[in-house]
């Protein structure tokens, strides 16, 4: 047991190495096939501790930015989060005892990943396999089978990786278990990997848009959004009236959208004066509309993080309301307990929780529908789809990610805002307080974009289209089908074992004595 834990840990450790900074996708199929080989033929609870270990040393070092949230933050997520790979250890052993473990192994972990995104209290999407492969050619399968899907690829690469090292699986026939028959299959599935590539998803654009992304840059050292939030509201003011005159002067093109971070005011522009007369100053200047991330009152102990469309004549209009605040950050659930301890003094930062948005059409910009998503709202797939099929012609990311300026979460979300325009077949526009800002085209290729820590305005021409990929509308079925095939591969295991354990326990038991009827008595001297 120990070995196998610590032959786990590494594996995590490896799969971690596929993420950003480092980015080396290609060691995902072998930190998925280590998974496999230390789980194969364990009990159920063996198989939770090393399922446990492989998750710690993965998630532990994956989000080590959460450090600048707060230690207790960073070890309470990852604890949480490593939960579910030790479940999935325990699935991985159980699975294994079936012909066709490879297929049921690949759903059982994509079915872990879907379920962590989305529960408990919203969900952490960080370490989906999929977030790792975006200047790989598995990418291309995006717009195919979308990001769930590509991890159920990805997942059954790593388990007929380990079928063909590991060879047959104690208790199955050779024929099933060989690794002739692992072979044959990662050939398959790599020929089928190449479909893709050789016949990319095509985003045909039906009109176009010019797109200015403001980032304003954050006082001080740049991680504290209250710093000096004064500033930053002026930071993007005074870059959008600069951008106004560059246009004055023909330096430059008008755009036909401004698009200003995540907490571009970090007080309520309709009840703060100032920093309403610096919104309708930079407005009344660049005279298009301007895309206003704003931290807006929402009752006496909450408040809502908005995308405001702010019209140069009209004001304020159409509003996008942040979907997945994020917990502790954002929100502090369960708020009584928490602050009853020492350990979580920093939550008391948090004087007021984020209410969640529920809006699924997109923002209506200049006569152009466009979908918005506030910083991690990019990593989770509902709002998205949501705003995509009812008719989004563009995607726009506000980012404040100040906080984690210092970190390499900055360039992880930025991988993962890459990976959405090649998932959705958009052309996305980011817009930062401080990094990683860029437009992105529809094949993940990043066209422009701005250096941290300074202030910058990117300015594109971008196409516009209200094609679906295949992936949008499959939307939430991918993972709905690689749950059933979860399930159904664990009843295969469970009915059958069930019935062998009833028929084993019948042969042991004595049977019982049943007095047959006295026969006549044979006849003295008969035949």
């Amino acid at each position: 047991m120990l070995r196998r834990s610590l032959l786990a840990a590494c594996a995590g450790l490896l799969l971690s190495v596929a993420f950003e900074p480092v980015a080396v996708a290609w060691v995902i199929p072998v930190a998925v096939a280590g998974f496999v080989l230390t789980t194969r033929g364990l009990t159920l609870r063996r198989a939770f501790v090393v399922g446990l270990a492989f998750g710690a040393a993965f998630y532990f070092a994956h989000i080590f930015w959460m450090r600048a949230v707060g230690v207790s933050a960073w070890l309470a997520l990852a604890t949480l989060e490593t939960l579910f790979y030790a479940a999935l250890g325990s699935a991985s052993a159980l699975l294994q005892r079936h012909r066709l473990w490879p297929l049921w192994f690949a759903a059982a972990w994509t079915t872990m990943e879907v379920v962590r995104s989305g529960w408990p209290l919203g969900g952490m999407p960080w370490g989906r396999l999929a977030f790792a492969v975006v200047d790989t050619p598995i990418a291309d399968a995006l717009p195919y089978v979308g990001a769930v899907g590509v991890s159920f690829l990805l997942a059954l690469l790593g388990a007929l990786l380990a079928w063909l090292i590991g060879g047959p699986v104690a208790g199955l026939k050779p024929a099933q278990g060989g690794r002739k028959a692992a072979a044959v299959c990662l050939v398959a599935l790599c020929g089928l990997l190449a479909v893709p590539v050789l016949a990319p998803w095509q985003a045909h654009a039906e009109g176009h848009l010019t797109v200015a992304a403001v980032q304003g840059d954050v006082p001080g050292n740049g991680d504290d959004i209250l710093y000096d939030y004064r500033q930053v509201t002026q930071n993007q003011v005074d870059a959008t009236v600069d951008l106004a005159r560059r246009v004055d002067t023909g330096e430059v093109d008008r755009p036909d959208l401004v698009l200003w971070p995540e907490n571009s005011t970090a007080v309520d522009p309709f009840n703060d004066g100032e920093t309403n007369s610096g919104i309708w100053a930079a407005s009344s200047a660049i005279q298009v509309p301007i895309l206003v991330g704003a931290i807006v009152d929402g009752g006496e102990n909450q408040v809502l993080n908005q995308g405001i469309v702010w019209d140069p004549e009209t004001g304020a209009g159409d509003r996008y309301t942040k979907w997945h605040p994020v917990p502790f950050g954002e929100y502090i659930p369960l708020r009584s307990v928490f602050l009853k301890y020492n350990f979580f003094d920093r939550l008391r930062e948090v004087g007021r929780d984020m209410l969640s948005g529920t809006r699924r059409e997109p923002l209506d910009i200049g006569g152009v529908p466009v979908a918005d998503a506030i910083c991690f709202d990019i990593a989770y797939d509902d709002g998205l789809q949501a705003q995509l099929r009812n008719g989004a012609e563009l995607l726009v990311v506000q980012s404040s990610q100040a906080t984690f300026i210092h970190t390499d979460q900055i360039d992880q979300q930025f991988a993962i805002t890459r990976l959405r325009a090649m998932e959705t077949g958009r052309w996305v526009a980011v817009a930062t307080t401080n990094g990683v800002s860029g437009i992105i085209a529809p094949d993940g290729q990043v066209m422009e974009t701005a250096d941290i820590r300074t202030q910058a305005v990117l300015q594109q021409q971008v196409g516009l289209t209200d094609a679906l990929t295949p992936a949008v509308r499959l939307g939430p079925w991918t993972g709905r089908i690689a749950a059933g095939l979860a399930i159904l591969g664990m009843l295969l295991v469970l009915l059958p074992y069930r019935r062998r354990q009833q028929d084993a326990a019948s042969a042991a038991a004595p049977e019982e004595f049943e007095p047959s009827e006295p026969s006549e008595p044979s006849p003295v001297g008969g035949p």
